[in-house]
């Protein structure tokens, strides 16, 4: 007990000395979240319109229940070769990138003009989600403990919760603004937007969930345990759908600004996060192919099926 006190009144410190080392992003961070706030304030002040809230709880459960298919693989294989995950993975990263424009900036805007009449100042509602999403992700991804932050601290403590835990906290993390991604398409219930979205979302979530599972196993986990943890991970979608939704139907303009804010968040996952990490074992070359090819099937499903 006295070392996990210890603990995290270390990580408390690292956390405060992190907010001084780059105030403007603390600042800018805790006003994203205070925005969030607000809007899910008036959300509640006004009442939550439950018209299209089932499809919102869906898509989130699509993508719990994709996160714990793909961990299921863990009963059936030994192992899978770095370079098929690589391709899966630049695969999900190239449909997760259609479907932030094609389901989320393009409609975005366009509801944006509906409101305004003015496709400039429509536009611009847009990129400020944008600006909005990539600011909640840089805050989240800097005051969250990482690999790097915790072996400068001391302690077995740290050096416990480094590696393997650290990966499987950051794809729990992750889960949430695609839920949120979710549940802001679904606010209007238009399924040409929040299917197409989903099933970006769902499919990357597959290799996401037995790359958690098979990173608990490689760390001395059964199977069993490690398909609950993985499964576990995708919790976050469906809590993620309902804020995206209820945020999302707050205000008129909330709704445009939340896809742009969902996007954002989405296409900083995917640069920051999915894309060096198909990168760094040396298979550049399927993963750059897995992500072409994963952007023209989302692109198609998007504009010739939507």
């Amino acid at each position: 007990m006295a070392t996990t006190d210890k603990a995290q009144q270390e990580l408390f410190r690292a956390w405060q000395a992190q907010a001084r080392n780059r105030p403007w992003l603390a600042l800018s961070f805790a006003g994203c979240l205070l925005l969030v706030l607000i809007l899910l304030l008036i959300t509640t002040y006004q009442g939550l319109h439950l018209d299209n809230f089932h499809y919102a709880i869906s898509g989130g459960m699509a993508g719990l229940i994709a996160t714990t298919v793909g961990a299921l693989l863990i009963f059936f294989t030994h192992g899978i070769s770095v370079r098929t995950q690589d391709s899966l993975l630049g695969f999900a990263a190239g449909m997760m990138l259609a479907a932030s424009a094609f389901s989320l900036i393009l409609p975005g805007i366009e509801a944006a003009q509906e409101i305004l009449d003015q496709r400039f100042l429509a536009a611009a509602i847009v990129v400020l989600g944008l600006g909005l999403g990539t600011i909640m992700m840089l805050g989240l991804d800097y005051f969250t403990p990482h690999e790097q932050a915790s072996e400068a601290l001391s302690g077995a403590e740290f050096q416990r919760l480094s590696g393997i835990w650290l990966f499987v906290f950051a794809i729990a993390l992750h889960n949430l603004p695609e839920g949120m991604a979710i549940g802001i398409s679904f606010t209007h219930g238009d399924l040409q937007i929040g299917l197409p979205l989903t099933l970006a979302i769902a499919i990357q979530d597959i290799p996401e969930g037995f790359a958690v599972a098979l990173a608990l196993r490689s760390a001395g986990l059964s199977s069993t345990k490690a398909f609950l943890i993985g499964t576990a991970t995708g919790v976050l979608e469906p809590i993620g759908a309902i804020l995206g939704f209820a945020m999302s139907s707050s205000l008129a303009l909330a709704y445009p600004l939340s896809m742009g804010l969902a996007a954002g968040a989405m296409i900083f996952v995917v640069c920051h996060e999915v894309i060096p990490e198909t990168h760094r074992n040396g298979y550049q070359a399927a993963a750059t192919s897995g992500l072409m090819a994963g952007f023209a099937v989302m692109m198609f499903l998007d504009t010739a099926l939507g």
